[in-house]
Formats: structure tokens, C-alpha cells, sequence
């Protein structure tokens, strides 16, 4: 702590980043719409994808999704991407970036279905197009060569679909990664009180709003809703990143203990200084670049 009551960051760039995100969304900025919150999302995917990377726009049986293929991938396995945004925010637009640098670490083909939000489309309507989206990639790739991973809501949705996944008495696939899960829409964890002064990004008052307009009165506690409150049994193995400075790592934490207590091989991550889905700041952080391509080998590791 400096002598102003200011933190002091050990790594070298996320004080800059802290900085930008501040800039971009000053404290005093009047409410958006969703709409306007969605054009803002969309616009930081406005970037070059991974070089080489070949985006093509696919239908799903009416469900829009986008297909990222990096140069030599291996068609025989594959990456489904579900993207963060609080279930009302967020597309394959929004992502697209970060998830073919995932996938180019993979070597393997990814899958970003423009599963439908909130509020005009509440729970369980996210949890519906996931699931479409991987019967569609069954039908082309085994369930052990295909990895499922997402962000924020997009980690709690990863979540949920393989819950569903189970349920539905589908093969599980090869393996699971969430990063800063958004796992419990009830916002009870004990981080909101010890890290909300230190979150750059995300506060309980903030994830209420989406949690009300995403579940439109039904009962968070879900497990479709809230995995973290889930039964873990027979799931596949999964890795969870999150950051040390986020409100949700508590989510996480519950997680990793549901998963373990099921038997599940499971393995989480607390980032030490790192702000919410940090992995999406490569252009400005070394330690961003180093948690994808960490968590795309273990993916990469997982798949038969």
C-alpha cells in the first residue's frame, strides 16, 4: 500500500490496465441501455483475430454462431466458446479475439454460438443454445476431442451445460475451463464484502441487476442458474482460472470444492493481483498471454 491509501501492484501492467478501464467507464458515467452496453461490449472485438485465423458466420438450426479456424487446425477436435457478459451482453463479436488465440494455442477449430440474452430471452433460453450448439458439434467430432470453456456468465454457462450435458444423458466432453466463473447469480460470497474496494470491473449491486434480467423471477438458486450449487458427479475435468482482485472468486472457490467432493479432476487457479477475465488484455499484459497459453495446453492435454 503506497502512502496515499493507493494499492501497489507487483506486476508491471495491470496498474496500466487499471487505468484504461477507468478511462473507459469513469464512476460517474450516467446508465446505459442494453443496447448501448452491447454496442460498448461488441467494440473491444474490433481487433485482428490470431493471425491466420479464418472467421466464418454459421447457422445452427436458426442459432447464429461463429466458427474459427486457425491455420493447420485439427478438424477432428474442437472448442466451444461460450463468451462472458452477464447472460444480457456479449456475442462472438465481443470475444472473437481472445478466443482464436485460444484456439490458434490449440491447434484446433472454435465455436461461438450468439446464444440468446437477457432480458428478452431469460433462463433457460442461454442454457438451451449451448446445448444445441454442442449436439451440433457431436455430430462431426467425438465427445472426447471437444473442449468447453467460457468467461464470466460464459464460465457459469459452461457450467451449466455440462450439467445439462449429463442430464440429457449426452456423452461429457473431453474437458472443462471457466475462467472468473460467474457461478452463483445470488452474489452471497464472501469476496463481494473483502474484495468488491479492489474489483476494477465487477460489484454486487451491478451482477444483481443482470442476475434479475437474466432470470426474470426464477429462483437463482438453479443449479442451471447457479452451478456452483450443482452436483458435480460424472463430470469431466475441468480447470477454473480466477483472479485474486474479483469479487468472484468465491464462486469459483465453491466450484472447485463441489467439483472435488464429486470426484471430479479439478484444478483451480487464484491469480494473484489479477482483475476479471484478465485473459482478455493480452495486448497489454505479459501475464494475460501466459494464462492462455497455460490454460490452451491443458485444454489441448485433455482431448483424446
Amino acid at each position: 500500500m503506497a502512502s496515499d491509501g493507493k494499492p501497489v501492484w507487483k506486476d508491471p501492467d495491470i496498474g496500466m490496465v487499471r487505468q484504461l478501464l477507468a478511462m473507459a467507464r469513469p464512476a460517474d458515467a450516467p446508465p446505459q441501455t442494453w443496447a448501448e452496453r452491447r454496442m460498448g461490449m461488441d467494440a473491444f472485438g474490433l481487433r485482428p483475430l490470431a493471425e491466420g485465423t479464418v472467421r466464418i458466420g454459421i447457422d445452427i438450426d436458426g442459432l447464429h454462431s461463429e466458427r474459427l479456424t486457425p491455420p493447420g487446425a485439427d478438424e477432428t477436435r474442437a472448442l466451444l466458446y461460450l463468451h462472458g457478459g452477464g447472460y444480457c451482453v456479449g456475442s462472438p463479436l465481443s470475444h472473437g479475439v481472445m478466443v482464436s488465440r485460444f484456439a490458434a494455442v490449440m491447434g484446433v477449430p472454435a465455436l461461438v454460438p450468439n446464444y440468446r440474452l437477457g432480458p428478452e430471452h431469460p433462463f433457460p433460453a442461454a442454457v438451451d443454445d449451448a446445448l444445441k450448439a454442442y449436439r451440433h458439434l457431436l455430430e462431426g467430432v467425438a465427445p472426447e476431442g471437444i473442449a468447453i470453456a467460457g468467461d464470466s456468465a460464459g464460465g457459469g454457462l459452461t457450467l451449466a451445460l455440462a450439467l445439462a450435458i449429463r442430464d440429457a444423458g449426452l456423452p461429457q466432453p473431453g474437458c472443462l475451463f471457466v475462467i472468473s466463473p460467474w457461478a452463483d447469480l445470488r452474489q452471497v460470497g464472501a469476496s463481494y464484502a473483502a474484495l468488491e474496494p479492489v474489483d476494477a470491473m465487477l460489484s454486487k449491486a451491478g451482477l444483481d441487476e443482470f442476475a434479475a434480467a437474466y432470470l426474470a423471477g426464477h429462483d437463482p438458486a438453479d443449479p442451471l442458474a447457479s452451478p456452483a450449487l450443482g452436483d458435480y458427479r460424472g463430470l469431466a475435468p475441468l480447470l477454473i482460472h480466477v483472479g485474486g482482485a474479483e469479487v468472484l472468486l468465491s464462486d469459483a472457490c465453491a466450484v472447485a470444492e463441489r467439483a472435488g467432493l464429486a470426484g471430479v479432476d479439478v484444478r483451480l487457479e487464484i491469480w494473484p493481483e489479477m482483475i476479471h477475465v484478465w485473459h482478455a488484455f493480452a495486448d497489454q499484459m505479459a501475464t494475460s498471454w501466459r494464462a492462455i497459453n497455460e490454460a490452451g495446453a491443458w485444454m489441448k492435454s485433455k482431448l483424446g
